[in-house]
């Protein structure tokens, strides 16, 4: 990684990896008067504030999240569009101003420190790579920037003159990155003109945007949208700028492509996200571990990369299948009462695996939504719901991850080790002995029967430890061997039975005053195939740990 000045108070690689992030887009979150059943035309503004996120803070960190991130902040082009209005955040005119549908700049302020009251830190969402304005016209064949056409820089600020810019042109060739980083992203309804962000003055303008910016809200890191459409060289400098850490979104479903960005900025992990995808809901989990490896030995930092089974660009799970993993009557969860396996295995990787975990607003509530606006419907009328099935499983899951760092930190910054794996089912070991978790993850959903799977050296021999989904002892064998009573598609994550008092978990007590414990307890209920070799090779800010595996 490049090494990064930033002033000692901003949150750094290594910070950000004990994090676990909830991301909300603002408009769509929660509404000022409270309403759970107030309509949204999906492609205009709602209504959702800054202040009223304060107001419905509980609920995330109930659920055991440490982070939260918001859509983009800036102001915004005000027309409506055949695209829609810009309740997204996504089409800047002014860097310094701040859209005022979602509140003032003092109400902004106001959030930063209400997440920071709570020990939680503010991840922003920012645009780096063009302006926008609005191109006359409706309905097919209209609203077209063509041949010659003009473009009226003044209106923005501060990027206000042609000079700033790349010339118009279209993106004809998504695999070229000289094409897809050097024209226009759109030309239609929606004009985003490129920044040319190989020049100095655009480089030297960015950067003393985003450090005031960070300054004026405390904001503790940044999503770089777009990431892979400007210079790579810029990404690095703007993130010296603004002191903080970033994330940024190359998306590709290909590690080379993904981690060539590693050593320029921390990571959406967008080739593992597809290949979690293809493993939850077309029974690929083999692609799945292949590329976990492959992340492993090509990206730097590991444990900063964002993992995430939704956002708001890609289709919700829930529209993939409503399989949500639940347990029979026979052998109950405390989380659920209809079938919903598959979702419970995604939500159990994107926190349980190496890197910081991710949960998109209304994942918790299994929301249905495919292409873009349907992915961005409004949280409110789940009606914040805190007994849904996959609420209490995401604040299980948060507790447990947030407790093993608490009582080690070495649980986040080594990797994982694959201990099965077949092509419905993977068990993975994380973490030093003391604090060591065992995840298996299942794909055969609700039809999937009752089996038993012999995990082996998952633990050392006869060790007792909590299935804390269940809340159920177990022992491992004289071996180190453990017995798993799989059912029904549904995950299981163990955890040492000494070591659980302080998670709030199982009966035990939540021990208060760590960093990052939060009230989630409130709504908790009560050998390998491969060799590993790790070293240690300093990385930037932190250190990362490396491993290369040798099939045996």
């Amino acid at each position: 990684m490049v090494g990064l000045a930033r002033p000692t108070t901003a949150a750094q690689a290594a910070d950000w990896a004990s994090r676990s992030i909830y991301q909300v887009i603002t408009d769509r979150y929660a509404l000022p008067n409270g309403s759970t059943t107030a309509p949204c035309n999906l492609n205009n503004y709602c209504g959702g504030t800054w202040n009223s996120i304060i107001e419905n803070l509980d609920y995330i960190q109930n659920m055991g999240f440490t982070a939260l991130q918001i859509s983009p902040v800036d102001k915004n082009m005000p027309q409506s569009t055949d695209s829609g209005y810009a309740y997204h955040g996504y089409w800047p005119v002014d860097k310094y101003a701040v859209n005022e549908n979602f509140g003032t700049a003092g109400d902004l302020k106001n959030l930063s420190d209400a997440l920071h009251a709570r020990d939680m830190y503010l991840l922003v969402d920012v645009v780096i790579n063009d302006m926008a304005y609005a191109i006359p016209g409706k309905g097919p064949g209209t609203g077209q920037l063509g041949p010659g056409a003009v473009t009226d820089f003044s209106q923005f600020t501060p990027f206000n003159q042609a000079e700033y810019y790349h010339p118009l042109c279209n993106i004809t060739d998504w695999g070229n990155a000289t094409n897809y980083q050097n024209c226009w992203f759109s030309t239609q309804y929606v004009a985003l003109p490129d920044l040319d962000t190989q020049s100095e003055a655009v480089i030297s303008m960015s950067g003393d945007w985003i450090k005031n910016l960070v300054a004026n809200y405390s904001i503790d890191g940044l999503r770089i949208d777009a990431a892979k459409h400007v210079d790579q060289a810029f990404l690095p400098l703007f993130i010296e700028a603004a002191g903080v850490w970033a994330f940024g979104e190359v998306d590709s479903a290909t590690a080379p492509e993904v981690c060539a960005y590693s050593n320029l900025t921390g990571l959406e992990n967008y080739s593992v996200y597809y290949s979690m995808i293809q493993a939850f809901t077309a029974g690929n989990m083999t692609g799945l571990s292949q590329m976990l490896d492959a992340v492993q030995e090509q990206c730097s930092n590991v444990p900063s990369l964002q993992n995430f089974a939704e956002n708001h660009d890609q289709t919700r799970f829930a529209s993939y299948t409503d399989d949500m993993a639940v347990s029979p009557p026979s052998h109950p969860l405390p989380y659920a009462t209809d079938p919903e396996q598959l979702a419970q295995n995604a939500i159990t990787f994107v926190i349980m695996a190496d890197g910081v975990p991710k949960i998109y607003q209304g994942q918790e509530q299994h929301t249905k939504g495919g292409s873009t606006p349907d992915n961005r419907s409004p949280l409110w009328t789940t009606g914040f719901n805190t007994q849904a099935p996959l609420y209490n499983l995401t604040a299980t899951l948060n507790a447990i991850r947030n407790h093993a760092i608490n009582l080690d930190g070495r649980w986040v910054t080594q990797p994982s080790l694959e201990l099965y794996l077949d092509n419905s089912t993977m068990a993975m070991s994380k973490g030093p002995q003391n604090v060591q978790t065992l995840t298996v993850y299942s794909n055969q959903g609700s039809q999937g029967g009752s089996w038993q799977l012999f995990v082996p050296n998952a633990y050392p021999p006869n060790s007792q430890v909590t299935e804390i989904l269940t809340c159920t002892n177990v022992y491992s064998d004289s071996i180190g061997h453990l017995n798993v009573s799989m059912n029904a598609g549904v995950p299981h994550v163990y955890f040492p039975t000494y070591n659980l008092e302080g998670s709030g978990l199982c009966g035990r007590s939540l021990k208060t005053g760590w960093i990052n414990n939060s009230t989630m307890a409130n709504t908790v209920k009560s050998s390998s195939s491969r060799s590993l070799d790790m070293r240690w090779s300093s990385v930037g800010a932190g250190l990362a740990l490396v491993m290369s595996f040798g099939l045996l």
